[in-house]
């Protein structure tokens, strides 16, 4: 059988513990707030990272896939424009054969060459100041500068058959050359054989070689003039 205890040792029981449980309460409600004390210390500290006191496994973070690098955009080359490259007109030397077109003249042929308006006609034996071209016509025009050769004048006195060095003028045949050296047309091309092809058209400025004095000069009379009676 259980000895029965006395009513006053259980009342000192009871009231033991009645005291113990506050004291506990307070304990523990004093530990509550050191740990959130702390709690707050460590979030504030550590730029709010969660602890998790109670051991639970962190809730995975979602992690954002990398951020794709780009690669450096490739600079295109600027289109470069190519300066087209003028095409220079060359001024054909002459002398130069040129067709004649419709309305054409002689003077306008000259200015549009920029050649002597003079020489233009020497050189395709135009009588002096006349210019008897057509449309569809071949004519020389001369180079830009070139001029009518100007003849040096001979000494009266040469040695019959002295040779010289005569320039084809504007108006000059075979004949007229003959007449004016006292020689023949014969011998004028048999000394000037490469000259020229045609000996009725020669061109103005070829150099023959004439001896001169190879023959009398016929004599030019005056027209006899009659008396009325």
């Amino acid at each position: 059988m259980w000895k029965k205890e006395a009513p006053q040792n259980l009342i000192d029981n009871i009231k033991k513990r009645q005291q113990i449980v506050p004291l506990m309460i307070s304990i523990a409600a004093f530990l509550l707030v050191i740990i959130g004390v702390v709690i707050i210390i460590l979030w504030i500290s550590s730029g709010g990272i969660n602890i998790n006191l109670f051991g639970n496994k962190p809730t995975p973070t979602k992690s954002l896939p990398p951020t794709p690098v780009l690669s450096p955009t490739a600079t295109i080359p600027a289109t470069m424009t190519a300066t087209p490259t003028l095409a220079v007109t060359s001024t054909p030397a002459g002398p130069f054969e040129y067709v004649v077109k419709s309305n054409e003249t002689c003077w306008g042929i000259a200015t549009q060459f920029k050649v002597d308006f003079e020489t233009l006609l020497a050189i395709n034996n135009f009588p002096n100041g006349t210019c008897p071209i057509i449309p569809g016509q071949k004519i020389l025009v001369p180079s830009a500068g070139q001029s009518l050769p100007t003849q040096t004048p001979f000494p009266p006195d040469l040695k019959n058959g002295t040779q010289i060095k005569y320039t084809v003028q504007s108006g000059d045949s075979l004949a007229k050359i003959a007449s004016k050296f006292n020689t023949t047309i014969s011998d004028i091309l048999s000394l000037n054989k490469n000259a020229f092809t045609d000996q009725n058209n020669i061109a103005i400025g070829v150099q023959l070689t004439i001896r001169v004095n190879i023959v009398t000069p016929t004599p030019t009379f005056a027209p006899t003039s009659t008396r009325a009676s």
